[in-house]
């Protein structure tokens, strides 16, 4: 099985839905959207097969949200 979107479209999957993850269990990101600290973010989390949204991810440039870490 596949561990990530990336890994799944190489070996031909092209349904594959990434394994649901809990919010707690991976970091928010406090960059701003369109950045490409964001964008960075995101990567890393399509090469470890997380979601690309976590509720808590910064999503306006006016303020910060509070971080919640991984436990």
């Amino acid at each position: 099985m596949p561990k990530s979107v990336l890994e799944a479209i190489k070996l031909g999957f092209w349904d594959y839905e990434p394994p649901t993850v809990e919010f707690g269990k991976f970091d928010a990101a406090d960059a701003m959207p369109g950045t490409k600290d964001k964008l960075a973010v995101l990567a890393e989390r399509v090469r470890e097969g997380l979601p690309l949204w976590h509720e808590d991810d910064r999503d306006d440039v006016e303020d910060s949200p509070p971080l919640r870490k991984a436990r």
